[in-house]
């Protein structure tokens, strides 16, 4: 569930989809994170999650 990947809910703003994004992105990016905390799958669900639900017509789709 992508609106899960993204800790928000069904209900969410765009701005606040953006936000949550860019939060977990920053802890997920391999710029900004350890090797340890790294994780690639995450980071490409966290991506797809964004542009997906990011995007109004996709999550009209995917809702």
């Amino acid at each position: 569930d992508y609106y899960a990947v993204l800790g928000v809910a069904k209900t969410a703003t765009q701005k606040e989809i953006k936000q949550a994004y860019r939060s977990k992105a920053r802890l997920l990016h391999p710029d900004t994170s350890s090797e340890d905390d790294y994780d690639v799958e995450n980071f490409l669900v966290l991506n797809e999650a964004f542009e997906v639900l990011g995007d109004e017509e996709l999550r009209r789709r995917y809702n």
